[in-house]
């Protein structure tokens, strides 16, 4: 089953999530695991910086979904990488020059995957009822593991760490980057740069990508998306009553999310920016800090950079179809990378915590965004 093209209008079906509930519960919990209530953990007089009428235990045990560590990875070409179509999309990273693709068809099922081999430890993690993207670097958090805790704080991923010991985890809801109840609470994580797009898109920019490969240990059909329609970008269902729809946007429509510092931020929805061509750059700033957001219909992806280079500060325009600079015409592409002119083989730096959600979460975590509009 294809998964639902996220940045364009659809008419989907509402599905019925208590449905949605039995295929997690179906897919997590074996025979002998015990229920374990998360909650109950908090109730023991753990401290916690956030609104306990948020959080919800789902009845899904810890671990119930069960976040992946190392899995193995293969190369594009392989044919086990063949689970993954072209459409489908992918949260991509290099690290120390080598190129990794972390599938949503994974992440759907696992939510957290755990790197510990590379040179940086860190935490893939995707939420599959907010649409949230968001790496970790688990360098500044002493290298903890991280696991599935059973639990949502405003229908998002709560993870909880595995270095406090089972009677007494830390909690942390993934789109606030930082532990909220227990013994770590107050500690953030730092992100990692990371880029959400399409299978085909990634693979186009890095030839010599890993993929994770199907073979996880676990009895999933990676090739199936389990929650119906739900990621319909006008479909307002959420696992839980949502507090209110900033009627702004689609409620499910994707946007790259940038935070400021006393909060807020800025949001940059994807059907707006793919309203007028197949490329577009815009020019924006976050805490009087510039930036520049690159967006290219065919991958299905924005991603922000910070408009400078070891020559200064540059201009980026959309040119005959090209990511090019007006100070010196180089082309660039959406990696960042400029590929031609008298710039070739600079690399521009990625907006640290930009990331990808859908939109009545980012409006719920980012509260008094400006959203970009053209």
């Amino acid at each position: 089953m294809n998964a639902p093209t996220p940045w364009a209008v659809q008419k989907c079906g509402i599905p019925m999530l208590g449905l949605v509930v039995l295929v997690i519960l179906a897919a997590g919990c074996s025979e002998d695991e015990g229920l374990f209530s998360p909650t109950g953990s908090l109730d023991r007089g753990a401290a916690c910086l956030i609104a306990g009428d948020r959080l919800h235990d789902t009845g899904v045990p810890r671990d119930g979904i069960p976040a992946l560590s190392d899995p193995e990875m293969v190369a594009a070409e392989d044919p086990a990488a063949d689970y993954i179509l072209e459409n489908q999309r992918i949260i991509g990273l290099e690290v120390a020059g080598e190129y990794l693709a972390i599938p949503h068809n994974i992440l759907w099922w696992h939510e957290i995957v755990n790197l510990n081999s590379l040179s940086t430890p860190l935490a893939v993690t995707y939420c599959p009822l907010t649409g949230s993207s968001m790496v970790f670097d688990r360098s500044s958090v002493r290298g903890v593991e991280f696991g599935v805790s059973g639990l949502l704080f405003s229908n998002n991923l709560v993870m909880y760490d595995r270095s406090t010991g089972e009677d007494d985890p830390s909690f942390w809801p993934q789109m606030m980057a930082g532990a909220q109840c227990g013994p770590q609470s107050g500690e953030p994580l730092e992100f990692f740069p990371a880029t959400e797009m399409r299978w085909d898109a990634w693979r186009r920019l890095h030839p010599s990508t890993l993929v994770v490969s199907p073979q996880t240990g676990y009895a999933r059909d990676y090739r199936r998306y389990p929650y119906g329609g739900y990621e319909g970008v006008n479909n307002p269902q959420t696992l839980y009553p949502h507090e209110a729809f900033d009627p702004r946007r689609p409620p499910k429509e994707r946007v790259l999310g940038i935070r400021a510092e006393g909060g807020g931020g800025i949001a940059f929805p994807f059907l707006a920016l793919d309203s007028e061509g197949p490329r577009r750059v815009v020019h924006s700033e976050v805490d009087e800090v510039p930036l520049v957001v690159f967006w290219e219909r065919d991958s299905e992806a924005a991603v922000a950079f910070i408009p400078g280079s070891s020559q200064g500060p540059l201009t980026f325009q959309v040119l005959e179809g090209r990511f090019r600079d007006i100070e010196t015409g180089s082309e660039w592409n959406l990696a960042g990378q400029a590929v031609a002119g008298p710039m070739a083989g600079e690399q521009l730096v990625q907006v640290p915590g930009a990331f990808v959600s859908f939109w009545f979460a980012w409006a719920t975590f980012a509260e008094g965004t400006e959203v970009w509009l053209p």
